[in-house]
């Protein structure tokens, strides 16, 4: 699968594991695209990492945080935010699957 809308930046920690960020800013007409997109990438995480989503520091193996804006102007620009982390082989896995190496 190739990502149209979600660029992601890499941070790695120290054990191999680290998040993904990417951010995309859209009019209204690319809005379900984008969502789209995103609904994707985190299938892809519930499917390939089953029952293992929870926060790192209470021993998930992944988890996500979501945020979406509107800026009010007409038309709007709509910001979307993706992070996505986990461990080592969780990151392995992603950047293989997205193709960000």
């Amino acid at each position: 699968m190739s990502l149209a809308f979600l660029d992601f930046d890499f941070s790695e920690d120290a054990q191999g594991g680290g998040s993904f960020d990417a951010m995309a800013s859209v009019r209204q007409a690319q809005l379900p695209a984008v969502r789209t997109e995103i609904a994707e990438v985190l299938d892809w995480a519930e499917t390939a990492f089953a029952g293992q989503r929870a926060s790192l520091d209470e021993g998930g193996e992944w988890d996500f945080d979501l945020q979406e804006r509107s800026d009010g102007a007409l038309p709007p620009w709509h910001v979307l935010t993706l992070s996505i982390g986990g461990n080592a082989p969780f990151c392995a896995a992603f950047r293989q699957r997205f193709n960000l190496d």
